[in-house]
């Protein structure tokens, strides 16, 4: 029997309160604000995921990421290992810090493709947020304009969807099965389960794996894709249920691998910089960051190579020393951040 075939995932991205947990509503019939708080605030505070199918299009999987300053280090998580993106930009706010702050972070982890929805068009007239869009993404990109509570503009979204469903080059499949841990919960008569965004090859119940760091066995018992359950799963979200670990022995940032997988677990870090500290000066030796792989965030403190520095703009070698051991691999993108800012 063929396997289902493996669905995209897209993150959404934007400022706060610029419509995205709606739009994903008004998309799919999931609300993605699942905790308690994220109800009494109205924002969104972690990740959320809702399935979306679409007549001609694969299955896709949509990470809604809150879009609050304080929240950054949530929407990195979300984002990371997603194929594409959705920009909600608000008609009567057009295009805001955390605008700017997330297309950078998806810049970043090599996430180029997306459309954009201008939110709120009861509002304000959509054209001047699309012409402020379109100088951030350029003159190609796909602009839908949005009312999500009164479902208009929802047809054209979806088919705006489509087309970039179609034309999306997905993330390599190739590589070690590896998947970041997001979120980490018990459930009654199953036990340990977790979830998160399958990065290479396939995984399949049965499957051994290493939880990273530590390196403990796991057995997947079981694996669902937006509550369907699945033999085989080729990419995409995921959820795994697993044995030979509790919920404290996979916390979000635990990677789980292929046990035969060349992944390891270090606290040193070679890494290719991209220096964007616009207003923090050249990077210099023995300065402190926090680097952000997968869903791992850990304190990191720099080391220069041959370079004494990299000034803003430039690219360089530098070495980073973490606070603890992450789940690295040859070609692996991370995001860098101080005092509440993406630098690099």
């Amino acid at each position: 029997m063929p396997f289902p075939r493996p669905s995209l995932t897209l993150a959404t991205a934007g400022h706060v309160d610029h419509g995205k947990t709606a739009l994903v509503r008004a998309l799919t019939g999931h609300d993605t604000d699942r905790l308690p708080e994220e109800k009494r605030r109205g924002m969104s505070i972690a990740p959320g995921f809702a399935p979306l199918q679409i007549p001609g299009a694969p299955p896709i999987s949509i990470v809604d990421v809150p879009g609050h300053e304080r929240f950054v280090r949530h929407m990195v998580a979300g984002v990371s290992g997603v194929d594409g993106f959705l920009l909600c930009v608000a008609a009567d706010d057009g295009v805001m810090p955390q605008t700017r702050e997330h297309l950078l972070v998806l810049e970043m982890l090599g996430v180029q493709q997306g459309i954009v929805v201008i939110t709120k068009t009861d509002r304000a007239g959509p054209a001047a947020a699309g012409r402020q869009a379109r100088e951030l993404l350029g003159d190609g990109v796909s602009v839908t304009e949005v009312c999500a509570p009164a479902g208009e503009g929802i047809p054209a979204t979806a088919a705006a969807l489509r087309r970039l469903a179609r034309q999306l080059v997905r993330r390599p499949s190739s590589g070690p099965s590896r998947l970041f841990v997001d979120r980490a919960f018990t459930v009654s008569g199953v036990g340990t389960v977790v979830t998160g965004t399958l990065w290479g090859e396939s995984l399949r119940v049965g499957a051994t794996l290493r939880a990273e760091p530590g390196g403990r066995r796991v057995r997947i018992r079981g694996l669902q894709v937006h509550g369907g359950a699945r033999e085989v799963v080729q990419a995409g979200r995921v959820a795994v249920s697993l044995a030979g670990a509790s919920v404290d022995d996979t916390p979000r940032g635990t990677c789980l691998v292929a046990a035969n997988a060349d992944v390891v677990a270090t606290d040193v870090l070679h890494v290719r910089l991209d220096w964007r500290g616009a207003d923090r000066g050249a990077l210099r030796t023995r300065r402190r960051l926090q680097m952000f792989l997968g869903t791992a965030e850990v304190p990191a403190r720099c080391r220069m190579h041959a370079a004494r520095s990299i000034a803003v703009g430039e690219t360089g070698m530098a070495e980073f020393q973490l606070q603890r051991p992450v789940a690295a691999h040859i070609g692996d993108r991370f995001v860098l951040r101080e005092s509440a800012r993406t630098v690099g």
